[in-house]
């Protein structure tokens, strides 16, 4: 299997590889704070991209990548003692020697750290294993090209495992010089307190609905670029990638349809659903319906806790539909824990292989029943 044909865990299905893409909409405090230590040239060695998931943090990690490695290192002031260059961007341009070889995977001064293919399987591993990292070792103990700056990045530092955490640990605690470490993380409190201690967080935000649209477009996304969009997938990019594609906005519709005539409800159209999800091939659309129950409990608890239903509607009739159904913050409480309880309900039906439909229809009838008043 060629290169190229290997699957990669750092790419969201349907888009452009981040080493691809060379705008970074949105994050413009995190690029900020960057270069703000680059040019007071107290560069911290190891950095945290922290933030949801598809928010553009590793666009930023290979942005920053191109950066540093096109930037000439500085030894003190210019000819005349004048102080260096401040740099108000991180772009670089697509023809830059640096940008065209990250392009081709030819870069001798980066190091890309993410699970890797299993080779008896073929198939991503469920987490970066120390096999993973021991290449970085060999990387790290060869001069840097042309004696400048190296570059690592670890996508998604918190898949990795004790081992590989370990063996990364020993590397930030003994940093090279011109070496500069990009880690990558959806949950920084998965990583080790000694790991997050020695690098410097660079927090991204999610994504407002124009810098949504942006993003989509330089990843080739085609369809709606709504506000609704920008709701359900919470400003992540990943996320509104995958609803685009699978077609989730008009999934959303469909369960707060189903739901319109709470506490009844239409069972013909319930077990359609249900059906939709047990089809051959139909894995991703399942994985996603369970996804949209999710936000429509967690925007029915919002509800109730704020008495007011979150803008903008992901749906035609939800802001009405959530505020009948969730009025008091003690019925926000109820939607809250019935979250909790089909989150425990699913996870433990998908080990046991359950049937996709059972599962889609037990969680529609406890919805159901919590919408009933009780006696």
């Amino acid at each position: 299997m060629t290169e190229d044909a290997l699957p990669e865990a750092d790419r969201v299905a349907g888009a452009p590889h981040p080493r691809e893409t060379l705008q970074l909409f949105g994050q413009e405090t995190a690029e900020r704070g960057f270069l703000e230590a680059f040019n007071s040239a107290r560069l911290h060695h190891a950095w945290l991209l922290t933030g949801p998931r598809g928010v553009g943090k590793a666009t930023l990690a290979w942005r920053i990548a191109r950066f540093l490695l096109a930037t000439p290192t500085q030894s003190g002031g210019g000819l005349f003692g004048d102080a260096p260059p401040a740099y108000e961007s991180l772009g670089v341009s697509p023809e830059h020697p640096v940008a065209r070889r990250i392009a081709a995977r030819s870069e001798p001064g980066l190091y890309a750290i993410a699970r890797g293919v299993n080779e008896k399987t073929g198939k991503l591993r469920e987490m970066i294993v120390v096999d993973d990292i021991r290449g970085l070792t060999h990387f790290l103990t060869m001069s840097a090209a042309e004696g400048g700056r190296r570059v690592v990045i670890v996508d998604a530092a918190d898949e990795m495992n004790t081992n590989a955490a370990n063996a990364l640990l020993k590397m930030l605690e003994e940093p090279p010089a011109l070496t500069t470490m990009l880690l990558v993380s959806h949950q920084p409190s998965r990583l080790l307190a000694t790991i997050r201690s020695r690098c410097r967080e660079l927090r991204l935000a999610p994504l407002e609905t124009g810098a949504m649209a942006a993003a989509l477009q330089q990843a080739g996304a085609e369809g709606e670029t709504s506000a609704a969009l920008a709701a359900l997938s919470s400003g992540s990019v990943g996320e509104a990638m995958r609803l685009t594609r699978l077609g989730g906005l008009a999934m959303y519709q469909e369960i707060v349809g189903l739901f319109a005539g709470l506490p009844r409800v239409d069972r013909p159209r319930a077990l359609k659903l249900g059906e939709a999800a047990a089809a051959r091939g139909a894995e991703a659309q399942f994985e996603l319906m369970l996804t949209m129950f999710d936000t429509f409990l967690a925007r029915l608890a919002r509800t109730g806790a704020t008495g007011a239903a979150p803008e903008p509607e992901a749906a035609q009739g939800e802001a009405e539909l959530l505020l009948r159904l969730s009025s008091t913050p003690q019925m926000a409480r109820r939607w809250a824990d019935l979250a909790q309880e089909i989150s425990g309900r699913t996870r433990h039906g998908r080990a046991v292989n359950l049937d996709p439909a059972a599962l889609v229809l037990d969680t529609v009838f406890k919805i159901t029943e919590t919408a009933s008043p009780r006696q």
